[in-house]
């Protein structure tokens, strides 16, 4: 007879749930039928030990001890962090998604333990700037601007896109905000943001926008922060319409702030004064802000400088341009690649942190999110070694 073990029926309804993955799906991964599934989460049966592994690590991306715990427990979820989207826009989110929203948890809650619960930075923007969904927008984007210290003559001497989306993220980081990158497998979501009065964090899609709209997207959920409020980013042109109240203005304002941020609308009335817009004036303009060809697009639609159709169809290209370059250019390393996702800010505290002794190699593994083994490599990344 096959030993039943004290699994609580109770955390695996909530683990799947909780990851929008229905009896069907989570069958079909483990090669099951639905029924049995349903006697696991019934208390019927239980699954094996093997079984359970394969569930908490592959299925549904959770601790395996999670599953003897005598309640599920307590997260903030996406509801609560995402309280400007619809219900329904929730109910979708992907799995895939819903496992970096807890990662970036995790990720807090880590920032919490490497610094006794207090965020390091000498100035935090998201606490000394206070704004609201009715604030006036070029008031926000002077008072951001100043506080970050970066004017637009330093942000236009920039090499490029690659080389200013290094440097707006370093900015940001230094003001208080840890910002993360992961491949979210997804081209509709572009990154979200998680507020907390402590250690809010930025993450962004890596794997799916060029650094130009990766800058949108930084700034996108910088905005979401300032209005002490979760959010993400994502390529949803009928959004707004399905949002009201303070959420509708919540979305516009972030969108308008990043327009009018990066690209200013004196700087960039001189700039196209007597020019008809055409792919050498905007290719100029996005090199000038060093954004993408969308941000600069959507600033001269809203100009009435171009007609709609004019900014979907090359807003439709550079996407498709975009696409092409990263899928021609996707791999390479996986230390690099892990270096980047977590940033310098973060893997200088880790690293400085275990180099004063604070934790064994086993806790380095684990806040870098790798095995042991693979330390050596990363730390040579790091390090300008690798």
């Amino acid at each position: 007879m096959k030993l039943k073990i004290p699994v609580n029926p109770e955390n695996l309804r909530w683990a799947r749930e909780s990851a929008n993955l229905p009896i069907d799906d989570v069958a079909g991964r483990m090669n099951k039928d639905p029924g049995i599934i349903e006697e696991w989460e019934d208390g019927i049966s239980s699954p094996t030990y093997i079984q359970l592994e394969k569930l908490a690590y592959e299925v549904y991306k959770r601790p395996i001890a999670v599953f003897f715990f005598p309640e599920p427990p307590e997260e903030i979820s996406p509801r609560t962090s995402f309280r400007t989207l619809p219900e329904i826009e929730i109910e979708q989110l992907s799995p895939r998604l819903l496992h970096l929203f807890r990662q970036a948890q995790a990720m807090q809650a880590n920032l919490r333990e490497l610094n006794d619960g207090r965020n390091p930075a000498d100035r935090k923007i998201f606490r000394d700037l206070q704004f609201g969904p009715r604030s006036n927008l070029r008031s926000i984007v002077e008072t951001v601007r100043e506080y970050l210290g970066v004017s637009l003559q330093t942000q236009t001497a920039w090499k490029d896109t690659n080389a200013a989306l290094k440097e707006w993220r370093e900015v940001i980081e230094a003001n208080g905000v840890f910002v993360f990158k992961d491949a979210f497998r997804q081209d509709d979501i572009f990154g979200f943001c998680v507020y907390d009065d402590e250690f809010p964090v930025i993450y962004i899609n890596n794997s799916t926008a060029s650094a130009g709209r990766q800058i949108f997207t930084l700034f996108h959920e910088l905005t979401h922060l300032l209005l002490k409020t979760g959010g993400i980013d994502r390529d949803d042109r009928t959004l707004l319409r399905r949002v009201a109240g303070d959420s509708r203005r919540i979305e516009i304002l972030c969108n308008q702030f990043v327009g009018e941020f990066l690209v200013p609308a004196s700087d960039f009335d001189e700039q196209v004064s007597g020019s008809a817009i055409n792919d050498e004036i905007v290719g100029k303009l996005a090199n000038r802000y060093k954004v993408s060809w969308e941000v600069v697009l959507r600033r001269c639609l809203d100009k009435r400088l171009i007609s709609q159709q004019y900014y979907h169809a090359k807003r439709q290209e550079a996407i498709e341009k975009a696409a092409r370059k990263r899928y021609g250019t996707q791999g390479g390393n996986y230390y690099y690649n892990q270096a980047l996702y977590l940033g310098n800010s973060y893997l200088s505290l880790v690293f400085s942190r275990y180099y004063q002794g604070k934790f064994p190699v086993q806790q380095l593994a684990e806040y870098l999110n790798v095995k042991v083994n693979h330390i050596p490599d990363l730390e040579a990344v790091f390090l300008g070694r690798g």
